[in-house]
């Protein structure tokens, strides 16, 4: 009986601790779905059950025309540290929070330590600083919420930088167990550097938008589309379900020849530097013939610190008065008019003469001048007299004539260039008003504009007239193509993993700017101010002639900001624009420096900077056009196959060869059409090697090449991606 007695309280006392105990889960289930608890747990579950968040696609890349990068995008990131842990269920919170503050505790001086040695400018002292700060951030609350997390280090980290992180302690555990994590950013980088940076164009640093540019003339391109994922918890695992995938933007090749790039640059760096020279801005800039591709445009302009940078598209967006290049245009609306033809003749007189109150000067005026010249001789010495006085002449009272000539030339008329940002020309149509007055179609301080009796003397020179440089040599490349005017063209295709999946064909501008009389007439005078030794573009020129370069001089005194050209130092823009060969060209080149005070002279100081850039092209085409085999070593170009380039050039130039190292030349010891062995290479190299095989190159960290994602030996399929690890 008693037995029976015990057994029942027993039974009593369990079904009551049960009860207890239901009731206490209730309780707590209650509580936790009623606020402000409801609230906290549903803000916490919203950082884990997250729908519609953007996968960012990859940016395409801009290539060389020989599939080279020179512009792509590499990781990188910003590192954070939240040590709150924010999980709904009680034990595994406490259970982490304990872990990430046991690990704080006792190893806190070791992690400051190894991320000093990872980033060697900040110290152990100010690492331990912000793990200790982001310690006390996850105990106390501002406001009554707890304060985010704390930024590691101040910058940008690189792949490389992130994984040595991930090897310290307790770093190294995953994001939800660590509270570290790294925030992804995409960087766009150039491994040219500074070639042609302006006319690629950049990214805004935060938001990744294009700045300018061709990255901003054809970002609907590059940019590609965004994926949607959604992240979750499934089986107490957080993660992330991908509901669109997202569209890698393409690549475009563009039309640049990162070899003729160089020597354009360094050509032009090395005059500007001169003591004579010593320019404030430095333009270079060649062009197919053919085509209009543009093959090297180089912007250089003077810093503070008395180097040349990058800063200004000057050729394409800078409004700048031509000067004597613009006499070419001149003489070419006279001829076609029938006014004139290449011997007609012309007193420039002593070097001084009066027009319309105002006095023209030659650049020898304090020599006497030139006295009777010929239309060939007038453009050979660039006499302004002479061109104004012909001009003057033939259009006095028709001035809308000569510029309704010069826009059937193509000059003056916008070409709506692909660069954004690009300059419109201003070359205005006088116009007679009721009272028979040449007006032009601009006003001034809220007035219209006369043309004045002597305006059209000086427009005649290239003043009074303006626009982008690179409208002077898309002129002159019109008349280098038979009078067949071609739009500059920046790019010709776009690539989809390595397919062409789009083609941008050459545009022609002016289908036909003169009659053969006045092209053929053209092409004699500018082959004489190149060759005749009394030319003034005859620096321009190789000695020994091996080809023959025809071209024109350009001297223009810069207004300044009033407007006017006779207060303060005088600044001048010098240019000599021109092509080669001269029998059948195939490339134009312009060459223009702004520079303050004398001397001033388009043939001396440019000149030299088109003759070396032509040479090399011309031997790079010698070059390209011989079989193997054929002796081509003999032709000035080396090939390098590891190593710094400039080093490779160094030792070149002390052995005496003469030899020119090509930017990016050969990185491979391996043969054609498979992949190489780049361990040890720097990334530039790297990219380049790959770049031949038609393949693409994934970079993560900064220095050498120690790892590749596919093996040397393996056959080279284009499109396909290689991932380098660089140390």
């Amino acid at each position: 009986m008693d037995r029976k007695k015990n057994s029942t309280r027993r039974f009593v006392v369990i079904l009551a601790v049960m009860a207890l105990g239901a009731a206490y889960i209730l309780g707590k289930a209650i509580q936790t779905m009623s606020s402000p608890m409801r609230e906290y747990w549903e803000a916490v579950d919203a950082r884990f059950v997250s729908d519609s968040i953007p996968i960012p696609a990859k940016r395409g890349d801009l290539l060389s025309d020989d599939g080279r990068v020179l512009s792509t995008s590499l990781p990188e990131y910003r590192l954070y540290l939240d040590l709150r842990v924010q999980d709904k269920d009680s034990l595994s919170r406490a259970m982490t929070q304990h872990f990430r503050d046991s690990v704080v505790d006792n190893h806190v001086d070791e992690i400051a330590r190894g991320l000093a040695r990872i980033f060697p400018g900040y110290s152990p002292r100010y690492f331990r600083d912000k793990i200790v700060e982001a310690r006390r951030k996850c105990m106390t609350k501002t406001n009554g919420r707890y304060p985010g997390p704390v930024r590691l280090y101040p910058r940008m980290a690189t792949y490389v930088q992130y994984r040595e992180c991930k090897r310290l302690p307790l770093l190294c555990e995953g994001r939800f167990r660590s509270g570290f994590y790294g925030e992804t950013v995409s960087r766009r980088t150039k491994p040219y550097g500074q070639l042609a940076a302006r006319t690629l164009g950049d990214l805004y640093p935060d938001s990744g938008r294009a700045k300018n540019g061709l990255e901003l003339a054809f970002d609907s391109i590059l940019r590609g589309t965004p994926g949607i994922m959604h992240r979750t918890k499934v089986r107490d695992k957080r993660v992330s379900l991908v509901d669109v995938e997202p569209q890698d933007g393409h690549d475009l090749v563009t039309t640049i020849d990162i070899d003729v790039q160089d020597v354009a640059d360094r050509a032009l760096r090395s005059k500007l530097k001169e003591k004579g020279v010593n320019g404030e801005i430095g333009m270079a800039m060649v062009m197919e013939v053919a085509t209009g591709d543009v093959k090297a445009i180089v912007n250089l302009k003077r810093g503070a610190d008395g180097e040349y940078h990058e800063v200004h598209n000057h050729l394409v967006n800078d409004l700048m008065e031509p000067g004597s290049t613009f006499k070419t245009a001149s003489v070419m609306v006279a001829m076609e008019d029938g006014k004139i033809n290449k011997d007609t003749r012309v007193d420039t007189g002593s070097g001084i003469w009066p027009m319309y109150g105002r006095t023209m000067k030659d650049h020898n005026w304090k020599k006497r001048g030139f006295g009777m010249l010929n239309v060939t001789r007038v453009l050979m010495k660039s006499s302004n007299i002479g061109v104004s006085r012909l001009i003057d002449g033939a259009y006095h009272d028709c001035p809308d004539r000569f510029v309704r000539g010069l826009n059937n030339l193509g000059v003056g008329l916008p070409m709506h260039l692909d660069i954004p940002g690009s300059g419109t020309p201003r070359v205005y149509m006088p116009k007679k008003d009721k009272s028979g007055h040449w007006m032009l179609p601009v006003t001034r301080h809220g007035k219209p504009m006369e043309f004045g009796k002597p305006d059209l003397a000086w427009m005649s020179i290239g003043y009074t007239v303006q626009f982008p440089p690179i409208y002077t040599l898309a002129f002159y490349n019109g008349i280098a193509n038979n009078g067949r005017m071609m739009k500059p063209r920046f790019v010709t295709r776009e690539l989809a993993d390595g397919e062409v999946v789009r083609e941008f064909p050459p545009e022609v501008f002016r289908e036909k700017m003169c009659s053969r009389r006045t092209l053929d007439a053209i092409h004699e005078i500018l082959d004489s101010v190149v060759m005749n030794p009394e030319g003034l573009g005859r620096p321009a020129r190789q000695d020994g002639g091996r080809f023959r370069v025809s071209g024109k001089t350009g001297t223009a005194q810069i207004a300044d900001k009033k407007g006017g050209y006779h207060n303060g130092p005088v600044r001048y823009m010098v240019s000599f624009c021109g092509y080669f060969p001269s029998e059948k060209p195939k490339y134009s080149c312009l060459v223009c420096i702004v520079k303050t005070g004398m001397p001033a002279s388009g043939g001396g100081q440019c000149g030299p900077v088109f003759c070396e850039i032509s040479q090399y092209l011309m031997t790079k085409d010698m070059y390209s056009a011989m079989p193997k085999g054929s002796g081509v070593d003999t032709l000035g170009r080396a090939d390098v196959a590891r190593g710094p380039r400039a080093k490779a050039q160094q030792v070149l130039d002390m052995l005496g060869s003469g030899a020119r190292v090509p930017a990016g030349t050969g990185t491979s010891e391996t043969g054609g059409g498979v992949v190489p062995d780049l361990r040890g290479m720097g990334a530039r190299d790297a990219v380049q090697a790959l770049s031949r095989l038609g393949m693409k190159a994934r970079m993560s960290g900064c220095g050498r090449v120690v790892g590749q994602s596919v093996a040397p030996g393996t056959k080279a399929v284009r499109g396909h991606a290689v991932l380098l690890t660089l140390k």
